[in-house]
Parts: structure tokens; sequence; C-alpha cells
């Protein structure tokens, strides 16, 4: 199994465009790597492709990842894409994949509908992209020789969903985790995730790769940094110094931390925070890394 990290950033990427913080001025200036908005690609065989959640920054992904480029005048390696949740940062990209490309939309059926009840997503002409709805826990064929199966994790509604009253640790089909498997070896892909229940760490417990929800580092992190009102649990995102305290005596191959907000330290692969993630056994997901499996 081979996955790329096409973008690890959180929605707004770094360096975000109206933020001038430590770690946006840092990625202007070329001291810290930029990242792009959250996507991964993944593959059995190198040569057919699905793309789990379509960010914002698509289009430029897709050009930097020659696994992804086209083969012929309309040919490309792109076979499916697959939607955790109807973030924002996981859908604005189909609008940029609706040149005639055929290809198969998964998602579970109430992401589907979210989709339907906006009509710019027709845009992405159903008679060529058709729409694959998915149930919990049933495994599907990704793509040749690739099994997906979606679990609930806790999680909230889109931003553009949300009421009154928020629920953040919603169990059901709007906020999902994908487990991979093929050729023997099992991933998980969680970027976003409220909580780590023990059901959730004996899901993941023997993967041979996991990546992980990495938005904020403490729960206040953007409301101390002057950055937003909201802490990271308000927002649906487990923080990482959360994390990972419960997930250090599960046993997991590689750990990754992916969607990753421009204000979290793990940005800066220099600071002390991002060390002591290291030091914990994780790597910070960075775009173009790649997962050999």
């Amino acid at each position: 199994m081979r996955i790329i990290i096409l973008g690890a950033a959180a929605g707004g990427g770094l360096p975000q465009w109206n933020c001038g913080c430590a770690n946006c001025a840092a990625a202007r200036s070329g001291r810290i790597a930029p990242m792009t908005q959250s996507s991964v690609a993944v593959s059995a065989d190198g040569e057919s492709w699905a793309i789990i959640n379509a960010s914002p920054d698509i289009r430029a992904q897709l050009a930097a990842t020659p696994a992804l480029h086209p083969t012929g005048p309309r040919e490309m390696p792109l076979r499916s894409v697959l939607l955790t949740n109807g973030d924002i940062d996981h859908v604005a990209g189909l609008l940029s994949l609706r040149e005639s490309q055929r290809f198969d939309l998964f998602a579970t059926q109430a992401i589907h509908d979210v989709l339907a009840a906006n009509p710019v997503f027709a845009a992405v002409n159903p008679d060529l992209v058709p729409r694959r709805p998915v149930a919990l826990d049933t495994p599907f064929p990704l793509l040749p020789g690739l099994t997906a199966t979606l679990f609930a994790v806790p999680g909230k509604v889109p931003l553009y969903l949300e009421g009154e009253r928020v629920q953040t640790d919603l169990i059901g089909e709007t906020t999902v985790g994908v487990e991979l498997a093929a050729n023997g070896r099992r991933a998980l892909y969680v970027p976003g995730c409220a909580d780590l229940p023990d059901w959730l760490l004996a899901r993941i417990e023997g993967a041979d790769a996991l990546l992980f929800d990495g938005t904020l580092w403490t729960d206040d992190e953007m409301i101390r940094a002057g950055l937003g009102h909201k802490t990271s649990r308000r927002m649906g995102h487990l923080p990482v110094e959360d994390s990972l305290a419960r997930l250090a005596d599960t046993p997991v191959g590689r750990r990754v931390h992916v969607h990753i907000n421009n204000s979290n330290p793990l940005c800066d692969p220099d600071s002390p925070k991002a060390r002591q993630a290291q030091a914990a056994g994780w790597q910070i997901g960075r775009d173009g890394m790649e997962i050999s499996l």
C-alpha cells in the first residue's frame, strides 16, 4: 500500500491567507515549509489511485504529485474520491474535478445528502461521477486490491450546518475515519476526531499506520494566540497533547499527524512541541510525504 499526503494542513493551509501568526510568517519567509489543505492519495498497485478528501488545493496537489499525472489526453490514474465529512476543506476541491472526468465518489449517505442539498455540486456531472453511498462498518472495494471501511468517530456537523446548539461528540455518518486494507497491510486515516474512547483505541490497535487528527496542540490554542474564540474541542478536534497521552500505549506501526492548523507548534519542526511529538514516536505530516507499507 502506498499513501501520499497531498495536503497536511487543516482548513486555510499554511500560511493562511489572512493570518500573520508566527508560523504563517515563517512559512511566507521560507523558514518553514508551507502546507496545503487536508487530503491524501492511496494505491495498492501504484497505477490506480484514490483520493481521500478533495481539498480546495486539489489542483496544485495533483500537479505536484507525478503518480497522479495524466497518462494520456484524458486518461487519469485517479479512479475514486472518498470523503470523510462534509467540511469545506474536504469537499470544495470537488469543484476543481468537474472537467468531465470519470471517477467514483464514495461517502456515507449523510455526506452525499449534504452535497445534494447544494446545487453547485451538480457541476460534478453525476452521469460521469456516480455517487456511491457507503454504509458504516461495511468493507467495500475502493480500488482494485484495496478495501476501505468507514467507521464513525466522535465529531460534529460541518460548520455551515451548525445550529444554535452544537453537539461535538456526535457519533454517526457525518464524521468518519477510514480503514484501508491491501496486501496484508492495514492503515487508518482519521483527519478529524473529537475524542478517543476505548472502542476507538481498540480499532486502531495493531494498525501498520495511523494518520490522525493533529489540528491543535492545546484546547485553547487559538484563543491564547488571539486567532479565534473557539476551543479545539468546540471545533470537533481532540487536542494533540491529549491524543498523545491516549495513544501512548496503543501498538501502532507508523504514527503521523495530519490536518495540522496553522497555529499549531507542530508546523515548526524546530519547536519544542514538535520535538516532544517526535520523541513520542510521531511523525509530522508534510505535503508530499509518502508512506509505503
